[in-house]
């Protein structure tokens, strides 16, 4: 998937996934092996819910893949405090 494309995938319903996803793609989705930048298209099919409770650490996704993209996500956020 194209940047263009993926930038657009990145805006949610939600701002918090907004604030989380569109930096990711910006910053971190280029240095991504190709496995993990098909696993992260995946994950922009998701439902916004699911998504939110994976990326604000509620709930863990069943998929070892998603589990994967996830715990990627996480360590390229800055840690706050």
């Amino acid at each position: 998937m194209n940047k263009n494309r993926l930038r657009w995938a990145c805006r949610r319903g939600m701002l918090e996934l907004d604030l989380i996803l569109e930096p990711f793609v910006e910053n971190f989705y280029e240095t991504l092996e190709e496995a993990d930048q098909l696993r992260f298209e995946v994950l922009l099919e998701s439902e916004d819910q699911s998504l939110f409770m994976w990326l604000m650490k509620r709930q863990s996704p069943d998929s070892p893949d998603m589990q994967r993209i996830v715990q990627i996500i996480h360590e390229s956020r800055p840690q706050l405090g």
